[in-house]
């Protein structure tokens, strides 16, 4: 044979050697990951191919699926009252994905879950029904704090101390899911760049400076440390605080308040800076920040199941800082759900349960793959003894002190306000917050409300002013039943 043929002949069987290997490895080695790729538009017809599975509230579904006019995608995600409710169901978009329990439980919804699959199925890899999200939500509550917090920046987190239902998860300002949900480009655009971030689950994955607010933890700390006996023993506490190791002195918002040795109730009632300034120092920071950790503080797996944002008490801070986490400022953050598990915790006698606001995934036929009421997990934070003091002062904040404007008549209301320092120098308007529980007979609800910005004046920015108002609100919805 020729010499040049047969080389040719050689390397033309090399190519196609290669070519057998680079198939065989792109099927069976790469083939998933490229059949998983974002960008394979044959995941998105398949996954809009049939109806999705539904996110329930109240025994109503809140999304549906209906079929679309044209294209290569048969249905399109749809969604009632979606502003009101897409702090919860996030959204599932033809070309922007999904988020929060429509992406958690993209599986359950799309059919494509094992669980959901007959042994035939599984044979077959045939599309199951798609099953459906039961969520812990109380429509009327979830209302309750929407339109309570209107127009305002905010945001609003109400849960059943004695089972860790989530009954209301709100952020405002909010956004209909239905304008993304057939990748309308506009939309997105206008929803993404929009600088009052509508997006935001400011719930959940916002974390503030909780304000005065924190220091429901501080003095949960110093009852269960031995540092005072009782709410009512008089503390040793200078008006103002001279801050160790600083020149600066620790004041308070209302210079003619009793705030001088105040006793703990009094000094929740009347929002002492300098009593908790000096307690947290007379604490330390390792005390305070163990308290804060019980409470659910600088946990960076907290799953509702939606992963809400870490709250944090922060590490290796000087005398001065430490006095200022005391008052909730400095570097300490909290989101809306952590202070309401603050509140929930200390109105359960001071056991804090898991909270969740998923109650059960089921099948499209209605069977219960998972029941999350009964997995949730219980946490002692204080003792029963000191919850039932902070109980009592925090009634004393909403009877006689910050908090009246939460008072409701024929419920017992404990809770305590805050205004939190925003931008150098206290330069921005402050945040305004509340966290409570309301008890009656047979039904208790704890609230935690965060308003960032609002049309009040800034002299008008007050925790009781903007924050008590929606948390009222919300609390008469959860009792009233």
């Amino acid at each position: 044979m020729n010499k040049t043929i047969r080389r040719a002949s050689v390397f033309t069987l090399l190519l196609v050697f290669a070519l057998l290997v680079r198939a065989t490895w792109v099927q069976f080695y790469e083939g998933q990951a490229l059949a998983d790729d974002k960008d394979n538009r044959r995941n998105t017809i398949a996954l809009y191919s049939e109806p999705l599975g539904n996110i329930v509230v109240g025994g109503d579904a809140v999304t549906g699926s209906a079929p679309t006019k044209s294209g290569d995608l048969a249905y399109k995600r749809t969604y009632t009252d979606g502003s009101l409710y897409s702090a919860v169901t996030g959204y599932s978009s033809q070309a922007f994905g999904a988020t929060q329990l429509e992406g958690i439980y993209r599986d359950l919804l799309d059919g494509t879950d094992n669980r959901l699959k007959s042994p035939l199925d599984t044979i077959t890899n045939k599309r199951s029904d798609p099953g459906n999200v039961i969520t812990t939500i109380d429509p009327d509550v979830q209302k309750a704090a929407y339109d309570a917090l209107g127009d305002k920046k905010g945001a609003a987190v109400a849960i059943d101390p004695t089972t860790g239902k989530i009954l209301a998860v709100v952020s405002t300002p909010s956004y209909d899911p239905s304008r993304i949900a057939t990748g309308d480009s506009d939309a997105w655009k206008q929803l993404t760049k929009d600088a009052e971030k509508p997006m935001t689950n400011r719930a959940l994955r916002q974390p503030l400076p909780p304000g005065s607010t924190f220091k429901l933890v501080v003095a949960a700390a110093a009852l269960e440390d031995g540092l005072y006996s009782s709410v009512d023993d008089k503390t040793d506490s200078p008006d103002p605080y001279p801050l160790p190791d600083s020149s600066d002195e620790l004041g308070n918002e209302n210079p003619s308040a009793p705030c001088e040795d105040a006793s703990i109730r009094v000094a929740l009632q009347y929002s002492c800076n300098n009593v908790f300034g000096k307690m947290a120092v007379d604490l330390g920071q390792d005390k305070v920040r163990e308290m804060a950790e019980k409470f659910g503080f600088n946990d960076d797996a907290q799953d509702v199941p939606v992963r809400a944002y870490e709250s944090v008490y922060p590490s290796d801070m000087d005398r001065p800082q430490t006095a200022l986490s005391g008052i909730g400022q400095f570097d300490v953050t909290a989101t809306p759900l952590q202070m309401a598990m603050v509140s929930a915790a200390i109105a359960n006698g001071g056991k804090l349960v898991s909270p969740h606001m998923v109650s059960q995934i089921t099948d499209g036929g209605g069977d219960v793959l998972g029941n999350y009421d009964d997995q949730a997990d219980t946490q002692e934070t204080v003792s029963s003894d000191t919850a039932e003091q902070l109980q009592s002062a925090m009634q004393t904040v909403v009877e006689e002190g910050t908090g009246t404007n939460a008072q409701i008549s024929g419920a017992t209301v404990g809770g305590k306000t805050g205004t939190a320092q925003h931008g150098e120098n206290n330069s921005k308007t402050p945040y305004a917050w509340f966290t409570s529980y309301g008890k009656t007979d047979g039904k208790e609800v704890a609230v935690a409300v965060v308003v960032e910005q609002s049309n009040a004046a800034r002299s008008e920015v007050s925790g009781n002013g903007l924050a008590a108002p929606v948390a009222k609100a919300v609390m008469e919805a959860a009792l009233k039943k």
